[in-house]
């Protein structure tokens, strides 16, 4: 069963300003680098060779995947004025600890929690999805704790 992919607007221009740099930049560069080592001879023994052939089948895998997801993702934007949290949403949580943290609620193909953008899927994403402002919300981690989260601030 294929999953629905789901983007929001920056997350498809994103991956849009990442496929032109592949595709205009990087794709030309590797072409450069393989002309190059395969003028230094045999290249069954050339490692320039095979880290640049290696390098290509990367990034021509990761355009496969940009231009798959691109051509079958929803894009969502968050509802303009809402109390819920949906895809798209900022918000703002008090944890068990007291700390605050700050997390935009995404589709799984831009997650990256190093810079709050948690996934919809994640079990803090999905657990958040649909709660209010000033909701307690548990979430089970994938390592068997339980960690609370109280809503402070929802905005777009």
């Amino acid at each position: 069963m294929v999953k629905d992919i789901i983007l929001t607007p920056e997350g498809r221009v994103k991956l849009e300003q990442e496929l032109h740099e592949l595709e205009t930049v990087k794709r030309p560069e590797i072409g450069e680098r393989i002309k190059v080592a395969r003028e230094f001879g045999d290249i069954s023994e050339n490692s320039e060779y095979d880290d640049a052939k290696t390098e290509q089948a990367w990034m021509e895998s990761r355009i496969a995947e940009i231009i798959q997801i691109l051509s079958t993702a929803t894009v969502v934007e968050a509802p303009k004025r809402s109390n819920k949290v949906s895809v798209g949403s900022v918000v703002t949580v008090r944890m068990g600890d007291e700390s605050e943290r700050t997390f935009t609620i995404v589709g799984a193909a831009e997650a990256d929690i190093s810079s709050g953008r948690i996934s919809n899927e994640s079990p803090v994403g999905a657990a958040l999805l649909g709660a209010k402002k000033n909701d307690v919300v548990n979430v089970d981690t994938p390592k068997g704790t339980q960690l609370e989260f109280t809503i402070l601030k929802i905005s777009k």
